[in-house]
C-alpha cells in the first residue's frame, strides 16, 4: 500500500454544509438488535476509530464515506474531493452501557470544530467534520451538543462542524478497517506528521489516557 497522500485543495464551499441534491436514499441496514448506531466524520476515519474503539459498550466502528451524492465510492474517487462524501467513521454501540450523547462528547474532543476546511493537514470537503443523524433523537442531541459547546466558551471561535442527515453509508474498503492496528507504524507516521495530537491538546488540553 503506498503512503495516503492528502494534499487536494477545497474544492466546494464547506461552512458544515453537505451536498444533499440527487444524494441516493440510504442503503443502510438496521442496527443490530438491541444497538443503535451513531455516524460521524472527523477527518481521517483511521484516526477516528480509535477514540471509539476504546469506549466501553461500543461494539464495532466501521470507516467509511456519507454525504455525497456517488453510489458506492471508491477511496480513490473520494479522496480527489468530487464526490461530496467525507470520511467517516460509523459506530455501533450498546445504549444500555454508552449513550448517544457520551459518544458527542468523545467525538467534540477528537476533532477541531474551528476547522471549516477539513481537519489538521487534511484539506477538503472529503475531510470536513459532521455529525450525521439518522433520526430526530440523534438530531436534537447532537444540535444540543453543538449549541453547547458553542456558548460554553471553551472554544476560541465558532463551532463550524455541520449537523446533517445521514443518506447512506458506503464502508470503505476494507484495508481502511482498523488500519491503527494492521499498519502501527505508518499510522503514527501520519497521525504525527499531521500535527492531529498537538492540535487537539491545543484545543483541549492532555488526553485523559
Amino acid at each position: 500500500m503506498m503512503p495516503r497522500l492528502r494534499m487536494t485543495a477545497v474544492g466546494l464551499a464547506l461552512g458544515g454544509l453537505s451536498l444533499l441534491v440527487g444524494a441516493p436514499a440510504s442503503s443502510a441496514e438496521p442496527a443490530p438488535e438491541g444497538h443503535a448506531r451513531a455516524t460521524f466524520a472527523g477527518g481521517c476515519f483511521w484516526c477516528m476509530e480509535p477514540p471509539f474503539d476504546k469506549v466501553p459498550g461500543v461494539v464495532a466502528t466501521t470507516s467509511g464515506y456519507a454525504g455525497g451524492i456517488v453510489e458506492n465510492p471508491t477511496y480513490e474517487q473520494v479522496v480527489e474531493g468530487g464526490t461530496g462524501h467525507a470520511e467517516v467513521v460509523q459506530v455501533v454501540f450498546d445504549p444500555g452501557k454508552v449513550s448517544y450523547e457520551q459518544l458527542l462528547e468523545v467525538f467534540w474532543t477528537n476533532i477541531d470544530p474551528l476547522d471549516k476546511g477539513g481537519q489538521f493537514c487534511d484539506r477538503g470537503i472529503q475531510y470536513r467534520s459532521a455529525i450525521f443523524y439518522e433520526d430526530d433523537d440523534q438530531k436534537r442531541a447532537a444540535m444540543a451538543s453543538r449549541e453547547s459547546l458553542e456558548t460554553s466558551g471553551r472554544l476560541p471561535g465558532p463551532v463550524m462542524t455541520g449537523v446533517i442527515p445521514l443518506q447512506a453509508f458506503y464502508p470503505a474498503e476494507e484495508y481502511h478497517q482498523d488500519y491503527y492496528i494492521k499498519n502501527v507504524g505508518r499510522y503514527w507516521s501520519y497521525r504525527s506528521g499531521c500535527g492531529r495530537d498537538q492540535r487537539l491538546k491545543e484545543l483541549w488540553g492532555e488526553p485523559d489516557d
